[in-house]
């Protein structure tokens, strides 16, 4: 027996209650908007268990995800474990074996991919078997160890100066911010890599010791907190702290300790979880993939305890955030963060579009969900995501990882390289391509669920059963289900039915005849038979292209066929860094951003009829034409193909759409926004938003007494004491500061002191009026005279004052 499979615990599944459910006109609206209502989970009872099975039990066969797979397997093996345990050995006062990596590897989150890494290991070898990976993760366990034996406590993390900072934390001297505690860069979530490190060592490669290591270092984190009140630790709470509940729940079901359990509920944010439970969509500006790792442990927490509410509370996130927050390829977020759900500007505007990290976890969610429901909905999100953003996200030939996505018009991503990039996303796509096969088969204790289709090889043991599906989909529109059975017998094969395809029935096929089925599990086509060895079950799977526009309902619009986003290579050109460098903020996309009103626009006298001018081009498998529609020579003959073939390169997935009466218009409001926004573009030297987290780390933020919010759906910064940001003068070309603050903020005194010097004591006296103002500040010439290549911006607040809010920071050139 496969090590994953022999070591995975029983977990606890439920049976459902269905409510009816209705998939709308997808091009009227959106594929998001799964208009379904939430499963009621009838917790207590396992009439209708529902599991995955092990990674070991499927095995991919020739697709563009056991590709995938094998790219991820050489970045793994490209990676060293000995830099990786760097931080852990350093930190416990054991001397590193190599240097440590640089990037986000040596500023602060020191550590946080040795956690991932162990878990992509384990993933790997449970897929793969590949011996070479197996030595790497004993390695890594053996090494792993010996830290924590060293510090004697059950303590494991690689955060600098940690020990001293988490004995503060457990005196109860906490000062929290969204991304910072104690002074440190989010220390919890940077050991919640290490706990899910640990645990899939053992539930997914069968290594007992990290099961034990990953117990003492629960029992850490009951000792640290212990004497915690529950207020405290909410508090603390407020720093980002990754699934902390989530794996805190794991070890509970683990070892069968109700106190770990305990310690998931309190490690559960009660600010993001109160109005989820009042079914209150508060979303807007909160850091994305700061709340998904929460919601997944308030799900956990729900199946080990029975709690409906805490489920049903996860349930309306994935809806809110799939429903209303989510572009085409499944992704979320513009800089990390919630955009206004009903204003997808920013998506459009920005050069940081959804983040690969929230698409991760939000596979997690859906995973989670759907096992506890059976709703082909989750299946159909979790399709979505895998084929159009996940497996996009790495590099087909070099294997880098994509942090941002943008759906900036004719804009494009850079891809991580082994030695110089450790972002999140870095950590969480070494996984990702290990897991493909975690979900496209699912079981109860008689039957099949086929959900996916992906060429790949299922082995159940328990059931005497080997399922080999031969398909080329999305290349091809048929699957082919051959079963193989140490004996006949009768049970049920759930094959699902996508929403995505043509009007009327997918012939299904049992041995060349036509099949009776049924379909009475909502979403699936259900045959039960007496099997024998050797029946094929040929499924066809005809695809059509639908339009989508955003969920905001603006005149852009993205194009599927089937479940696979359509985009466009629009050209090669002005694309520094398009493989990172080890840079701080080498993961954005930095190149120019072309002006939207140079980008192509369909033109069409009725929009919502546009997929009759999409039209498949001769030879090509899933390639298209949208000549008819678009309105530039320059693009006319650009073709639209699957958006995971596209690579180095700008591209389109969103199209601006006009009637011929509303073209001439839109160019014109576009140019005129465009030019404003790019002159003061060519201005900008450097900026940074307050209160967001990586442009604040990036900017090298300090400060004392200081908070965060949202406010009109924007971040700010204020402070009791000071804060402080590094911006870059390339060139020593300043000459301007210019300050975001809110127009009726008043009685806020403070300095802004440029290099240590006074800029200007500042008075805010609520004299704006209701909107957001700019206030310009000329930096002096006692400034000038020995500007360097950087300049640290402080705010200090006068005594009994606050200083801000501040909303933004630009330092400017001269016109």
């Amino acid at each position: 027996m496969a090590a994953d499979q022999a070591v995975l615990p029983a977990r606890r599944w439920y049976s459902v209650s269905y409510y009816n459910f209705c998939l709308p006109n997808i091009m009227k609206t959106s594929w998001l908007s799964i208009g379904f209502l939430l499963v009621a989970v009838t917790l207590g009872q396992a009439q209708t268990p529902l599991q995955s099975f092990p990674l070991s039990a499927v095995t991919l066969t020739e697709s563009p995800f056991q590709a995938a797979q094998q790219t991820d397997l050489q970045y793994i093996l490209a990676l060293s474990p000995d830099r990786l345990l760097a931080p852990y050995r350093r930190e416990a006062g054991l001397a590193p074996r190599a240097p440590s990596y640089g990037n986000w590897e040596n500023t602060g989150l020191d550590g946080h991919i040795g956690g991932h890494y162990l878990s992509a290991l384990a993933y790997m070898y449970a897929a793969t078997g590949n011996a070479e990976v197996g030595r790497r993760l004993t390695y890594m366990v053996d090494e792993l160890a010996l830290c924590q034996e060293r510090n004697g406590n059950g303590y494991l993390g690689g955060t600098p100066g940690g020990q001293k900072m988490w004995e503060q934390v457990k005196a109860g001297n906490i000062n929290a911010g969204s991304f910072s505690l104690n002074n440190k860069w989010v220390p919890w979530y940077n050991i919640h890599k290490t706990y899910s490190g640990l645990r899939d060592a053992h539930l997914f490669a069968g290594n007992t010791k990290a099961k034990d290591m990953l117990v003492q270092l629960a029992n850490w984190a009951v000792d640290l907190t212990a004497s915690l009140t529950d207020a405290q630790i909410q508090d603390m709470l407020r720093s980002e702290h990754g699934g902390m509940n989530e794996v805190l729940a794991d070890v509970a079901e683990i070892t069968g300790d109700k106190k770990y359990l305990t310690l998931a509920r309190r490690f559960s944010h009660r600010s993001i979880l109160e109005p989820l439970l009042g079914g209150k969509d508060e979303l807007n500006g909160l850091h994305a993939n700061t709340q998904i790792p929460k919601v997944i442990g308030y799900k956990r927490i729900a199946e080990l305890s029975g709690d409906t509410a805490w489920s049903n509370a996860a349930a309306f996130f994935w809806k809110t955030v799939v429903d209303h927050r989510t572009v085409s390829i499944g992704g979320n977020s513009v800089s990390e963060h919630f955009h206004p759900a009903q204003n997808f500007t920013a998506m459009l505007e920005g050069k940081e579009g959804p983040e690969t990290c929230n698409t991760y976890n939000m596979l997690k969610l859906s995973k989670q969900l759907y096992l506890t429901s059976a709703s082909t909905p989750y299946i159909e999100y979790y399709e979505r995501a895998l084929y159009n953003h996940i497996l996009s996200s790495q590099h087909p030939e070099k294997g880098g990882f994509v942090y941002f996505t943008p759906m900036r018009p004719r804009h494009y991503r850079v891809y991580s390289q082994p030695q110089d990039g450790f972002w999140c996303c870095v950590g969480s796509g070494l996984e990702n391509h290990g897991k493909y096969g975690e979900l496209i088969y699912a079981h109860n204790k008689e039957d099949l669920f086929v959900n996916l289709f992906i060429p790949s090889r299922l082995t159940w043991p328990e059931a005497g059963l080997t399922l080999t599906q031969d398909t080329r989909f999305p290349f091809a529109e048929t699957s082919n289900l051959k079963l193989q059975l140490k004996k006949a017998r009768r049970f049920a094969l759930h094959i699902r039915r996508p929403t995505w395809l043509k009007p009327g029935d997918g012939q299904v096929l049992v041995n060349g005849r036509a099949a009776k089925y049924e379909t009475s599990a909502p979403g699936y086509l259900t045959i039960e038979r007496k099997w024998k060895s050797g029946d094929v079950v040929s499924v066809a799977l005809p695809m059509e292209t639908k339009a989508e526009f955003l969920p905001d309902k603006s005149p852009w619009v993205s194009f599927v066929h089937g479940p696979i986003v359509l985009a466009a290579i629009t050209d090669t050109t002005d694309m520094p860094g398009l493989l990172a460098d080890g840079s701080r903020m080498g993961h954005i996309a930095s190149g120019p951003a072309y002006p939207l009103d140079e980008a192509p626009v369909l033109v069409t006298s009725s929009p919502q009829n546009l997929v009759a001018d999409i039209k498949p081009v001769a030879g090509k498998p899933l390639t298209f034409s949208a000549a008819s529609l678009i309105d530039s020579d320059r693009y006319r003959k650009v073709e639209l193909i699957p958006f995971f073939r596209i690579h180095d390169a700008r591209y389109m997935v969103y199209w601006p759409v006009a009637t011929p009466a509303e073209l001439v218009a839109r160019k014109q409001a576009l140019q005129l926004k465009e030019a404003e926004k790019m002159a003061l573009e060519a201005r900008t030297l450097d900026q940074v938003a307050p209160g967001e987290q990586q442009p604040e780390s990036d900017h090298g933020f300090e400060g004392e007494q200081t908070d965060t919010g949202v406010f009109k759906d924007r971040h700010w910064r204020q402070a009791k004491g000071w804060f402080s940001y590094n911006l870059k003068n390339p060139g020593n070309a300043a000459r301007t500061l210019r300050v975001t603050f809110y127009g009726k903020d008043k009685d806020r005194r403070f300095d802004i002191l440029v290099n240590g010097k006074l800029l200007k004591q500042e008075n805010l006296q609520g004299l704006g009026g209701e909107k957001f103002i700019e206030v310009d500040y000329k930096l002096p010439p006692q400034v000038l005279a020995s500007a360097p290549e950087v300049l640290t911006v402080k705010f200090q607040a006068n005594n009994g004052s606050t200083a801000g809010s501040v909303y933004y920071v630009r330092l400017l050139k001269a016109e």
